[in-house]
């Protein structure tokens, strides 16, 4: 009995030591990660001291950096040159940040399957299938021609590497112990991975082949009605109505006929084509906007910006600010790319949202034969290319993939008439350029001429710049490279073999919609059209939806006296236009439908709701949980197998001014429903839905619960690294877009003058670090929808209250 217990002991032992000593699928050995000297108990970290000072030795320096680190974390970096500014830049971003640069640069290059294994193949191929890498490698060319671009990205690399060297095991951030892999030395051609992965989350998406669904059973008339290229209600584009287009346009081409039958039914499923991207969520995005001097109480402009974008930690970006000679900026940098990309100077202050420009169009080619060797274009046989992906996965062999090029791009995508992919994907992501000059020129800027010259490099994603410096000019731009386009062209499938199909070039950048210094004395968007149809260019057919544009526009309108707390309230702005637009017409229509206790409580709550979507309404709940269900039931039964929804506007207009329309009749069901029947349906049925999730009506229905905002880890699976749950207000089309997982990932408010004054947030803090007292410090202010005052130093030497400690990084003596 001795000698059985004794093996069952020795067996448990040996047992516990492979699984220490042995990784478990992606997971490490837990024996390192456990380890007291080498494991996850390094990777606390304590709070600074005030008046500490720590050096740094770098022999890639040129002279003495001298980084000032703030009560919030930030880093104020001083430095003598342009190549050690940009090399403490990319030493600190790294110190705070370094798995999320790696993280974010696997994801956008197909590389995630080397530390996860085969859970992530599928997001690998997709990135290669789509030419992400093709696209880096373009861009890493462009902007190794210019010496100034160069010069920053050879010295950011230089100083993440520094800091990678300088690391041992024991030091690797938490979630390379986790998973069991050590950090690579950075890459210039990291920094287009991260931009590249940007442009993939802004102008990243098409509903090319929905549309063409719609197109191929309605027919033009009726998809023109449903899908309009202007908003029906009420739209306040970001270029004032009326604004005079003082130039003489480019000619182009006349619009080809949307024919039918341009993408199949689901008849094939080729294995290696791209899987259809989530749908983009509607009023999501982002706003900006600049007030004139003579609407704010300081005599000068002030520039609000609040990006609408994932809520994560660690926060997507990171704040900084660079002084060096001919330079002194503030403002929030992506990691893993130089410079300041939302910020401000002593002069100037530039905001940025997302234009959603139509840069992702779907080319059908006719190819020869199953080979895919040659394609039909233009009256003649042309051969296409063939780029080789290897993507190396952890746990079994390597996966290659061959991916087949036209001139218009990779062919990954699928109408699902052939048994191989057949749609070529043109897209700005493949377009080589140098967009880093942008934000390197406006961080130097001084003055209007220098914001409108700075833009003239940048290539995309499309963005709304909005600007405001101190000679009193505001402005705003709808820039990037825009393809010169005729009317509609993307709205559907293009026809790869018609030449007249192909991007004709580009719209002048001098051309790209823009205003200064308006009569009204505002410039704002928020993500809505560009221009009124007057501009002479296509941009795109649809945008967000018009009401944080609409809410913005109205306040800024009524505005006097404007300070940066007055804007501030802005970006927390709670009113539902949306609500105030519809519920006149559907609450008298729920009034003449027969109700039980609870949907009669719920209608008096809607009488008397004031419209806002604070925290604790639940009226806000009811109303936010309606609207999909009444839209859902209207399109459903007559727009499915892949076809493209109606636009809230569009549904909207419906309901409002199309009453009798065949649209609310359920053909699913033997009788003949009205406006009226859908409408009293799914007010029940959204109490029913809120009661199954939420139980009985009561203050378990507050919006702020039922909208569970949840700001995960990166990982979105550590779930110990997450945020506490998050009760706020906002929603989707609220000017305070906070959804469950979206919303203003830095607000940012700055009033320019003699010395400007500037106030800023995003949820989570500077470190990427669970263990630092910097993970989560800024969240409860930006919860409440507070800023704090941001500290802008002179320089180095400068006095203030809020500095904590010193980091100073020097050459070696003997170098």
């Amino acid at each position: 009995m001795k000698f059985v217990k004794v093996i069952f002991s020795l067996a448990i032992t040996l047992g516990l030591v492979y699984i220490l000593d042995n990784p478990l699928a992606p997971a490490p050995a837990l024996g390192p990660f456990l380890s007291p000297f080498t494991g996850f108990w390094q990777n606390g970290e304590k709070a600074a001291v005030t008046g500490d000072e720590r050096l740094v030795h770098a022999d890639s320096l040129h002279d003495e950096v001298i980084i000032r680190y703030d009560d919030t974390g930030v880093p104020h970096i001083f430095a003598k040159n342009n190549f050690d500014l940009y090399f403490a830049q990319g030493y600190v971003t790294a110190r705070d940040r370094l798995w999320q640069m790696d993280l974010q640069t696997r994801a956008a290059s197909g590389r995630l399957s080397e530390i996860l294994g085969e859970r992530t193949l599928t997001m690998d191929l997709q990135s290669r299938r789509l030419g992400m890498t093709y696209g880096a490698e373009e861009n890493i060319r462009a902007a190794m021609l210019d010496p100034r671009s160069r010069e920053a990205l050879l010295g950011y690399t230089a100083g993440i590497n520094a800091y990678i060297r300088q690391l041992a095991p024991k030091d690797y951030p938490i979630e390379f112990k986790l998973l069991g892999y050590k950090p690579e030395l950075w890459k210039p051609v990291n920094t287009m991975y991260m931009l590249e992965q940007m442009t993939l989350n802004l102008a990243g998406r098409s509903n090319d082949l929905a549309m063409t669904h719609v197109l191929n059973h309605f027919g033009a008339d009726i998809t023109a009605n449903l899908f309009p290229d202007y908003p029906m209600v009420q739209e306040s584009p970001v270029i004032p109505a009326g604004t005079p287009w003082n130039f003489e346009p480019l000619p182009v081409l006349e619009p080809v006929a949307a024919r039918t039958q341009r993408g199949g039914r689901h008849t094939f499923h080729p294995a290696n084509a791209l899987a259809a991207p989530d749908k983009k969520p509607e009023g999501i995005g982002s706003n900006n906007w600049a007030v004139s001097a003579e609407k704010s109480a300081t005599g000068y402009p002030i520039l609000a910006n609040d990006p609408h974008l994932d809520l994560s930690l660690p926060s997507i970006w990171y704040q900084a600010q660079l002084h060096a000679p001919g330079l002194n900026v503030y403002g929030v940098a992506l990691p893993g790319v130089p410079g300041i990309v939302i910020g401000f100077n002593e002069r100037v202050a530039w905001g940025v949202t997302n234009t959603d420009a139509d840069v992702f169009d779907l080319y059908k080619i006719n190819f020869k034969d199953a080979d895919r060797k040659v394609y039909w274009h233009d009256h003649q046989w042309k051969a296409t290319s063939v780029r080789e992906e290897t993507i190396f996965v952890k746990g079994r062999a390597p996966v290659k993939e061959q991916i087949v090029y036209t001139h218009h791009g990779p062919v990954t995508d699928s109408d699902h008439t052939e048994p191989f992919p057949n749609l070529a994907v043109k897209w700005i992501g493949h377009e080589p350029g140098n967009s880093l000059m942008t934000f390197y020129d406006l961080n130097r800027s001084a003055n209007y001429d220098d914001y409108r010259k700075a833009l003239t490099s940048y290539v995309g994603p499309a963005q709304n710049f909005a600007f405001a410096d101190n000679s009193k000019n505001i402005a705003i731009t709808v820039n990037g490279k825009l393809p010169l386009k005729y009317k509609d062209q993307g709205k559907f499938i293009l026809d790869g073999s018609n030449a007249d199909e192909d991007w004709q070039g580009w719209i002048p950048a001098e051309q790209n919609p823009f205003i200064r210094n308006p009569a009204r004395g505002f410039v704002s968007s928020a993500n809505q059209s560009s221009t009124d149809p007057t501009y002479p260019y296509y941009i795109n057919w649809v945008f967000a939806p018009s009401e944080r544009a609409i809410r913005i526009n109205e306040r800024l309108q009524s505005m006097s006296g404007a300070t940066a707390d007055s804007l501030r309230m802005l970006q927390n702005d709670n009113l539902n236009i949306l609500a105030r637009t519809l519920l006149p017409t559907l609450l008298p229509i729920v009034e003449q439908t027969k109700l039980n206790v609870t949907q009669r409580a719920a209608r008096i709550l809607l009488s008397n709701w004031n419209l806002e979507n604070s925290a604790g309404s639940v009226p806000a709940s009811i109303f936010e949980e309606w609207m999909p269900l009444l839209r859902q039931a209207i399109w459903a039964d007559d727009l499915e197998g892949g076809m493209e929804i109606p636009t809230r506007d569009r549904t909207t207009y419906l309901i409002l001014h199309e009453p009798g329309l065949h649209w609310f009749d359920d053909k699913s069901t033997p009788g003949k429903e009205t406006r009226e029947d859908i409408v009293a349906g799914t007010f029940k049925a959204a109490l029913d839905s809120l009661a199954k999730k939420h139980g009985p009506m009561s203050q378990a229905w507050q919006w702020g619960q039922v909208k569970n905002t949840e700001i995960r880890h990166l990982s979105r699976s550590l779930a110990a690294f997450n945020a506490p749950p998050v009760i706020s207000g906002g929603g989707s089309g609220i000017v305070n877009a906070t959804t469950q997982r979206k919303g203003p990932s830095w607000r940012m408010v700055v009033e320019l003058g003699r010395q400007p004054r500037a106030f800023g947030i995003y949820p989570g803090g500077q470190s990427g670090n669970p263990g630092s007292p910097f993970y989560l410090n800024l969240l409860p202010k930006w919860e409440a929808g507070e800023l704090n005052e941001l500290v802008f130093l002179t320089s180095a030497g400068q006095q203030n209250p809020r500095m904590l400690y010193s980091l100073s990084l020097k050459k070696h003596k003997d170098s």
